[in-house]
């Protein structure tokens, strides 16, 4: 199985919290920006050469500021130089008020079969400090016209955590989720990063940073409502009905090769990591001239063993036995390490597996970092 994904850098606005490559400023070479994708796709379509594509992500940035020409270039590219599946997941991230009736038959048409709406509140307030483009009612506008339109893998996205939000305003946000009936719900916790303006509204003040305890207590309702509707969750902040798991974003987890084209894309294969220059400009001049565009990481043994924990850990299917012995095994130092988490309760050992319990999944990063290895 591989994948590839399409960074789209083109947003309306710029979000309060959103640390993303993209620019609000772009008409004036957008269509070279275009071009240089679909070249870096034709450049580097041997990379996967003996893989079926089974899932394409667009991503952002903002995707569905993409015309109906710009994204059938692209399409047809990846159609033209790729071994597809019979029925590849092709996942498209919206801004609600971009899904209007002639853009979903457009992205449909065109082969878009899994939506990612960005609701991220259902609060008029948040959406307003988080300086998004859409209005509640857009949102669940949204998605009831993609049902509507045949679209039936949808996911939405939800922050919970933010500042001001009370556990019961955050239940009645999952309880608007919910009453939607889409198949995925994405939901993070909100990060504060540095240069951004909800860094400077909380330095400031004007914002309040919840606390560690909110924060976890909002994590504990999401898991337990979403539970109690039927779905799975099958990664820390990922959450599914009926196994609509995001392929796409699985196959990351699992340490699946992929394909990463744009400016900032990832990309890796097994053994190297590759990301492109987080740059547009940089990227379309350079694209197919030389190599100043991206850089190239191989893996060491130590990096390939921290990250398949660091993935591994967040996924219902957690880490295998038979890939820890493929690589070695645990040495004399995980070996205890591990039964403590055992008999903590934060880890469970399964036939094939080790997987994070409830109380784990609270500590998720700290459990998986404290297997990491240094060269």
């Amino acid at each position: 199985m591989a994948g590839i994904y399409v960074h789209i850098p083109f947003c309306k606005k710029r979000c309060s919290y959103c640390d993303f490559h993209f620019s609000t400023t772009f008409s004036k070479y957008r269509q070279d920006l275009i071009s240089a994708i679909c070249l870096e796709l034709v450049l580097r379509k041997d990379e996967l050469k003996s893989e079926f594509i089974e899932t394409i992500y667009f991503g952002g940035g903002t995707p569905s500021l993409l015309t109906k020409d710009e994204l059938a270039s692209i399409m047809s590219t990846i159609r033209e130089h790729y071994q597809l599946a019979d029925t590849p997941e092709i996942t498209f991230e919206v801004n609600p008020e971009d899904a209007h009736e002639a853009n979903l038959l457009t992205w449909k048409k065109l082969g878009i079969n899994r939506l990612s709406i960005g609701l991220q509140s259902f609060q008029e307030s948040d959406l307003s400090w988080m300086n998004r483009s859409h209005t509640l009612k857009q949102g669940t506008d949204a998605v009831r016209l993609s049902q509507k339109l045949g679209f039936t893998n949808l996911s939405i996205d939800l922050i919970y955590g933010l500042p001001g939000l009370s556990n019961e305003q955050w239940m009645e946000h999952l309880n608007r989720a919910m009453s939607l009936n889409v198949q995925h719900i994405s939901s993070y916790c909100l990060t504060i990063e540095p240069k951004t303006a909800l860094n400077d509204f909380v330095a400031k003040g004007k914002l309040i940073r919840p606390t560690e305890d909110q924060q976890s207590e909002q994590f504990e309702l999401l898991v337990s409502t979403l539970a109690h509707a039927g779905f799975e969750q099958y990664e820390i902040s990922n959450f599914a009905k009926d196994q609509k798991y995001a392929k796409h974003n699985s196959a990351y987890w699992n340490f699946s090769p992929y394909l990463g084209v744009g400016p900032s894309a990832h990309s890796f294969d097994g053994q190297q990591r590759r990301w492109n220059v987080a740059n547009n400009t940089n990227y379309y001049q350079h694209v197919g001239k030389n190599q100043d565009w991206f850089e190239v990481e191989t893996l060491t043994e130590s990096e390939k063993w921290n990250e398949y924990f660091l993935t591994g850990l967040r996924t219902k299917w957690g880490i295998l036995k038979k890939n820890i012995q493929k690589m070695g095994g645990m040495n004399s130092s995980e070996l205890p390490l591990m039964d403590t988490y055992l008999k903590n309760e934060w880890i469970l050992e399964a036939d094939a597996s080790f997987v994070l319990t409830e109380k784990g999944k609270l500590q998720a990063d700290g459990i998986a970092s404290s297997f990491f290895r240094v060269d």
